[in-house]
C-alpha cells in the first residue's frame, strides 16, 4: 500500500472531522468525491501534494478544466472513486451547477484548514461560482399522473411499494431521501400527518395526508408486516433500506413504460408544489419542501 500524500491526509482528517460533526452520509461521500478528485488533478497537472500549496489561480485553471473537458474524465487511475465505467453520461459537459457545488465543497475543505489554523487564508474566497440559467421544473399533468401509477405492478411487493412511494411524494412535496428514511412509526394514523426526521436541513417536518393517502399507508403497512419484521416504512425484501438510485431507477423506467420521459422524484416535487398553488396554496410552501 504506497504512502499517503500530505493532500490525501488531509483530506482524510477532514473526513474525521465531517463524521464527528454527523454530517449525512450523502453531504460525506459527495466531499470525499470531490476533494480526491480535486486532489488527484493537482498532482498530475500541477505536482501538488499538498493543500497548503494550492492558489486561487490554482483554483480557476481547475474550474476552466472541468468545463473543457466534462464528467467524470478527471479520473484517470483508481476507477473506484466514481465509477466512470458505468455512466452513460461520461464526458458529457459540466452543468454549473455541479461545478458551482464542486466549489463549494472545496471550499468547506479550506475553511477547515483555516480553522485548524493550517493555512491563514482560503484561497478559493475570491473565487466567484458560476453563473447558472435557472431553469423553470415541467410538473406532471393529471393525465401524466395516472398513466404512471397506472404502470405500477400492484400484485408485486415492488411494484406495490414504489406505487406507494410515489403517491407520497405527490402528496406531500417530500425530498425522496427523507421519504426513503420514514419508518412506520414516523406515520401518525389519528391525525393523518407523517414527521419526516431526516431531512436536508436536519430539522424535522410534518406532512399532512389526506384520507385517501391515509388509507393506501394502511394497506401498505399491513401488506408489508405479513411478509417481514422491519421499522423502515419503505423496504426492500431482504429488510434493507432502498437506495435512492433503485426507485429513480424504478421510477423512470415505468413512465417511459407510458410514454413520459425524464420522470425523476424531483419532478414530483415540482408537480406538488404546483398543484398546491394552484389550489390556493401559500407561498410559504417553499419552506416545505
Amino acid at each position: 500500500m504506497s504512502k499517503l500524500t500530505d493532500f490525501e491526509f488531509q483530506i482524510e482528517d477532514f473526513m474525521i472531522y465531517c463524521v464527528s460533526k454527523k454530517l449525512s452520509t450523502k453531504t460525506t461521500k459527495s466531499y470525499e468525491q470531490t476533494l480526491k478528485l480535486f486532489a488527484m488533478y493537482m498532482k498530475e497537472e500541477h505536482s501538488i501534494d499538498n493543500a497548503e500549496d494550492v492558489k486561487t489561480a490554482h483554483i480557476r485553471h481547475y474550474i476552466k478544466y472541468l468545463q473543457e473537458i466534462g464528467k467524470y474524465t478527471v479520473q484517470t487511475r483508481n476507477e473506484n472513486i466514481n465509477f466512470p465505467q458505468n455512466r452513460t453520461d461520461n464526458g458529457k459537459q459540466i452543468s454549473p451547477n455541479t461545478i458551482n457545488n464542486y466549489i463549494r465543497n472545496i471550499k468547506v475543505f479550506y475553511n477547515y484548514l483555516v480553522e485548524e489554523r493550517v493555512i491563514r487564508e482560503n484561497p478559493l474566497d475570491r473565487v466567484k461560482f458560476l453563473k447558472k440559467r435557472e431553469r423553470i421544473k415541467e410538473s406532471l399533468s393529471r393525465t401524466e399522473i395516472n398513466v404512471i401509477l397506472s404502470n405500477y405492478n400492484l400484485t408485486s411487493f415492488y411494484g406495490y411499494r414504489d406505487y406507494i412511494i410515489t403517491k407520497l411524494l405527490l402528496t406531500t412535496g417530500a425530498r425522496i431521501g427523507e421519504t426513503l428514511s420514514l419508518l412506520t412509526e414516523d406515520i401518525d394514523f389519528k391525525n393523518k400527518t407523517v414527521l419526516f426526521k431526516d431531512t436536508k436541513n436536519k430539522k424535522e417536518k410534518i406532512g399532512y395526508l389526506s384520507n385517501m393517502m391515509m388509507q393506501d399507508l394502511r394497506r401498505w403497512v399491513s401488506y408489508k408486516d405479513r411478509y417481514m419484521t422491519t421499522e423502515s416504512l419503505f423496504p426492500t425484501n431482504r429488510c434493507t433500506k432502498l437506495k435512492l438510485h433503485s426507485y429513480e431507477k424504478a421510477l423512470k423506467r415505468d413512465a417511459l413504460r407510458g410514454g413520459i420521459e425524464n420522470v425523476l422524484p424531483h419532478r414530483l416535487r415540482a408537480t406538488f408544489a404546483i398543484r398546491f398553488l394552484k389550489s390556493g396554496g401559500i407561498m410559504c410552501i417553499k419552506s416545505f419542501i
